[in-house]
């Protein structure tokens, strides 16, 4: 790692200019990127160190939406009250990345632009309707999550371009959310397969409303739009549960390697993602009790 340089902007302007220099990596909190530096996998000339951006760590709460900064950790996520009561599937994803050391460093942006297909709080994210918040030389753009990833380690961002902060969207009432995944250990593990559900229900129970993305069957995590319809206006009953399974194995094109069959993971994603909606219909029912 000889010959690399390193810069802890104090501004957003600063990174940004800094990112534009040939050879510049970003750093957020570095689980990913130090470890690829030290096997040679990446060879950055100069590593830029977010974490000194005001609020760039931090998470905060704006008339019931959330904006989490993509220097956030999971250990930060875990410990936000009212973030796990709102978005509970998006904080179990976050921590379930890695050992609790690895909590106290590891970010949700450097999760989402490591660019990783099994990436856990991805599919969570991309379930919640959550957006990204970047800023590069042609100014502010925001756009969902399932739009940074094009492959694996390969994002939409552009030369220059800094990822500042997730916006979660005000949840609406009777609103519940999962995240489920396998791994063949039983902890610290990459996915085989992750799956993630959001689910509104009306006062009657009907859903109203899903979204439905899995990880680690695709070269990105997905969105199932197809999922997602198949239990609106539905109360998530067996028929509308086998049609999502149906829509999932459709969308899955995993491959086969040492974790797992293409096979194999096709049906257990169509499998997580039906446990992940019950989970997540049963979260929604509980809240609108207490409404």
């Amino acid at each position: 790692m000889s010959g690399v340089e390193y810069l802890s902007p104090g501004s957003v302007a600063e990174a940004v200019r800094a990112l534009q220099v040939d050879g510049a990596r970003v750093m957020a909190g570095g689980t990913d990127l130090l470890v690829q530096m030290r096997i040679g996998r990446t060879k950055p000339k100069l590593v830029v160190d977010l974490k000194r951006i005001p609020g760039i760590a931090g998470i905060r709460e704006e008339d019931g939406a959330f904006i989490i900064g993509a220097a956030a950790s999971g250990a930060a996520l875990g410990e936000h009250e009212a973030l796990r009561k709102a978005w509970p599937g998006i904080v179990e994803a976050a921590n379930l990345i890695g050992s609790t050391q690895i909590q106290g460093r590891a970010s949700l942006g450097g999760n989402l632009c490591n660019a990783s297909p099994a990436a856990d709080s991805v599919p969570a994210l991309i379930a919640a309707g959550a957006t990204c918040v970047i800023v590069g030389p042609n100014g502010e753009r925001e756009v969902p999550v399932e739009a940074i990833q094009v492959g694996p380690g390969k994002t939409t961002l552009a030369n220059g371009e800094v990822l500042l902060a997730f916006r979660l969207p005000k949840r609406a009432a009777h609103t519940g959310d999962a995240y489920l995944r396998l791994i063949p250990r039983t902890e610290m593990d990459i996915a085989v397969v992750g799956a993630g559900v959001c689910v509104t229900l009306d006062a009657s129970g009907k859903c109203i409303a899903a979204r439905v993305s899995v990880g680690a069957v695709a070269p990105t995590a997905l969105l199932v739009e197809a999922a997602g319809a198949a239990l609106v206006g539905s109360s998530l009953d067996d028929a509308a549960l086998t049609n999502l399974e149906a829509a999932v194995a459709a969308a899955a094109r995993p491959i086969s390697d040492k974790r797992g069959t293409a096979e194999y993971r096709t049906k257990v994603a169509a499998v997580l993602a039906r446990r992940a909606a019950l989970i997540a219909r049963d979260r929604a029912q509980k809240d609108g009790a207490k409404a």
